[in-house]
C-alpha cells in the first residue's frame, strides 16, 4: 500500500478549531449546530468527531458576524489537516523537512498553500518557532481526542518533577521517544546528551528535525523498534525516561526469549510493559535511574508477579507514584510512575520502597505528597504471594491505627450481637398448622381490587394502599415457604411480586400482629448479616495486626 497522502481537498476543521476561529467555547459551537438549520453539515469524520469544510464554516461565521481574523498559523494547520487527515505526524515531519532544507525538493504530500504559509511564517519568525507551534497544536489536538499518541502535558509535568535536578553533563535516553516530548522536556535545555529511539519513522524524523532547527546540539534520535532492533546497544545513561506502548502483546517475546536484557525474568506476552522496563534498566549506568510511565494494572497483574518480586528483592525499585486520575489523556484511570535505580555496588540498596498515592489529588494540583499520602514500606512487606505494588494499598495500611480500629469493631460487634438477641421474636406453637389451607386470597385478586400497588423495577414487591391490609403482613406471607415455591420459576429465579401467591384472610388487628413479627424477623436477618460482616472484618484485622506487630495479646 502506498504511503503517499491523499490528494489535497478543502481544509477540514473540528468543532474545537471552529471555537478557536470564532473566539468562543466548544459548547457554543455545539449550540450553534443545534440552533441554526443553516450551520454547515459535517464534511467528514465520525458521529462523535465530525469535521467541517473550512470555507463553508468561514462563510457561515461571516454571515452571522461571528468570524474573526484567521491567523496564518491556523490556516497552515487547517491546510495540513485537509491534506493529511488523521496522519498529522506525517504533516509535521514534512513541514519540518521543508523548513530544514530550503533547497531540497518539496515533500510530495504538502499542498502548495501549506508550503506558502510555512515559509511565510518562518520568514516572519524562525523555522524552529513554526515547528514548535505545530507540535504544540498537535499535542493539544491529541489530548482533546483522548489519544495516547503523544505523552500528555500532565505526565510530562509529573516526570519532570520526579526527575528533579538533572546535571548539565548527564546522559538521557528515551527508547520510545515519539516526537521527542519527554526527551526534550526533562533536564536543562542545554548541556545533557540526549538519545532517543522511535519505531515510527515520521515521528523520529520530526523529533530530529525539531531539535536541529532549534540548534540544540547533543540530541540524536534513531529509527527502529527498540525491543527488536536496539540501535543503542552500548549506551549507558544516567537517566532513562519512557512512556512505553501500552497493552502491546506483539512486542517480540518469541524472538527475544534468550535476550540478556531479561535479567529479572522473561516477561509474558501480556507483560510488554515489563519488557520495556527491563530494556530501560539495561541502559542505565551504575547509580543511573529509570522513570517509567506504567498502567496501574502492572502493579498487581498475576503474570508479572515474579519480575516485580525480583525488582523488590534486589533493591532496584525505589518508588512508585500513583498519579491522579485524568493525568493521562486517553483515559481517566490513574497511571503510575515507577522509579528504578541501578546499584553502584552490591550493598548499595535501600531497605524500603517509597509508595506515594496522589490519586485523591487534582491532576493539575500538587505533586508533592501531603500528610497520609506516602509511606516507606519495608521490602519484606512487599514480598507476599501477590507482590501487589499498588501505592494506595500500602499507604493506607501504613497509616492505619490497628488498636483503635480493632477496639471500635469489637465494641460495635458486641452491641450488634446484643441487639440481635433482642430482635428475635418470642413465638408459641400455632393452633392451625394449615393456615394457608384455610380461607385465603391471591395477590392478583388484591391487585385487581386496587388494594395493592407495585413500585416498578426499583421496588417490585407489592405494598398495601388500603387501611384493611397491612404491608408487613402481606410481604411476610409472600416470603413463606409455600409462596416461595409458587413464586420461583423453573430456572430458580424468585419473584417477590408473584401474583399467584396467596395470603390468609384475617381481620386487620390480626394482620398487624403477624406483620409486627414479620417486620422483626426482617430486621433480625439484616442485623445478622451485619454481625457476619463485622465478624469477618474483626478477625481479619486481628490477624493482620498480630502478624505485623500492630496488635499484641493483653495481660
Amino acid at each position: 500500500m502506498s504511503d503517499t497522502p491523499a490528494a489535497p481537498v478543502n481544509a477540514l476543521v473540528t468543532g474545537a478549531e471552529i471555537a478557536r476561529l470564532a473566539g468562543v467555547t466548544r459548547a457554543a459551537v455545539s449550540n450553534w449546530r443545534r440552533r441554526y438549520d443553516d450551520f454547515p453539515a459535517p464534511a467528514g469524520g465520525g458521529v462523535n468527531s465530525p469535521l467541517f469544510d473550512l470555507a463553508e464554516v468561514q462563510a457561515w461565521l461571516d454571515s452571522q458576524r461571528k468570524g474573526q481574523h484567521v491567523s496564518a498559523e491556523v490556516q497552515l494547520w487547517q491546510a495540513l489537516r485537509g491534506a493529511y487527515g488523521d496522519e498529522m505526524v506525517g504533516a509535521l515531519a514534512d513541514v519540518a523537512q521543508l523548513l530544514a532544507h530550503a533547497d531540497a525538493e518539496v515533500p510530495a504530500g504538502l499542498p502548495d498553500e501549506a508550503v506558502r504559509l510555512a515559509r511565510e511564517l518562518a520568514a516572519q519568525g524562525s523555522a524552529a518557532e513554526v515547528v514548535d507551534a505545530l507540535a504544540e497544536r498537535f499535542t493539544d489536538s491529541v489530548r482533546r481526542a483522548g489519544s495516547d499518541q503523544v505523552t500528555s502535558p500532565r505526565v510530562v509535568r509529573a516526570v519532570r518533577h520526579c526527575a528533579g535536578e538533572v546535571p548539565a553533563d548527564a546522559t538521557l535516553f528515551d527508547p520510545a521517544c515519539g516526537i521527542g516530548t519527554l526527551l526534550l522536556a526533562v533536564g536543562p535545555e542545554r548541556g545533557p546528551k540526549r538519545y532517543g529511539q522511535e519505531s515510527d519513522a515520521r515521528s523520529a524524523s520530526f523529533a530530529q528535525s525539531r531539535v536541529d532547527l532549534a540548534g540544540r546540539g547533543g540530541v540524536d534520535i534513531a529509527t527502529g523498534d527498540s525491543l527488536r532492533d536496539d540501535r543503542w546497544t552500548d549506551l549507558k545513561a544516567d537517566l532513562v525516561i519512557c512512556d512505553p506502548p501500552v497493552g502491546d502483546t506483539d512486542w517480540g517475546r518469541e524472538e527475544l526469549l534468550l535476550d540478556s536484557r531479561w535479567e529479572l525474568g522473561t516477561p509474558s506476552r501480556a507483560e510488554g510493559e515489563l519488557a520495556w522496563l527491563q530494556h530501560a534498566y539495561a541502559h542505565t549506568t551504575p547509580g543511573g535511574r529509570v522513570l517509567m510511565v506504567m498502567p496501574a494494572s502492572v502493579a498487581y497483574r498475576k503474570a508479572g508477579r515474579r519480575i516485580r518480586a525480583e525488582l523488590v528483592r534486589r533493591g532496584i525499585l525505589t518508588q512508585i507514584t500513583a498519579l491522579a486520575p485524568g493525568t493521562a489523556s486517553s483515559h481517566a484511570l490513574p497511571v503510575h510512575l515507577w522509579h528504578l535505580r541501578r546499584p553502584r555496588t552490591l550493598g548499595d540498596t535501600g531497605g524500603t520502597v517509597r509508595m506515594v498515592d496522589l490519586t485523591a489529588n487534582d491532576p493539575d494540583g500538587l505533586l508533592e505528597p501531603g500528610p497520609g499520602q506516602a509511606a516507606d514500606v519495608p521490602l519484606i512487606d512487599l514480598l507476599d504471594d501477590t507482590v501487589d505494588l499498588t501505592p494506595g494499598r500500602h499507604v493506607e495500611e501504613s497509616h492505619r491505627n490497628y488498636a483503635s480500629e480493632y477496639e471500635n469493631l469489637r465494641r460495635e460487634l458486641t452491641e450488634q450481637v446484643r441487639l440481635l438477641a433482642e430482635l428475635l421474636p418470642a413465638l408459641a406453637a400455632g393452633e392451625d398448622p394449615g393456615l394457608l389451607d384455610g380461607p385465603s386470597v391471591s395477590v392478583a385478586d388484591l391487585a385487581r381490587a386496587g388494594l395493592v400497588e407495585y413500585g416498578g423495577a426499583e421496588r417490585p414487591e407489592p405494598v398495601s394502599v388500603s387501611e384493611h391490609l397491612d404491608t408487613d403482613y402481606l410481604q411476610g406471607f409472600l416470603r413463606s415457604a409455600v409462596n416461595t415455591r409458587r413464586s420461583t420459576s423453573a430456572s430458580g429465579t424468585f419473584r417477590l411480586d408473584g401474583k399467584g401467591a396467596r395470603i390468609p384472610q384475617m381481620d386487620i388487628a390480626q394482620q398487624r400482629r403477624f406483620g409486627a413479627v414479620f417486620r422483626a424477623l426482617q430486621e433480625f436477618e439484616e442485623r445478622a448479616r451485619r454481625v457476619t460482616e463485622l465478624s469477618r472484618e474483626a478477625a481479619a484485622l486481628a490477624r493482620d495486626g498480630l502478624g505485623n506487630g500492630a496488635l499484641t495479646p493483653r495481660g
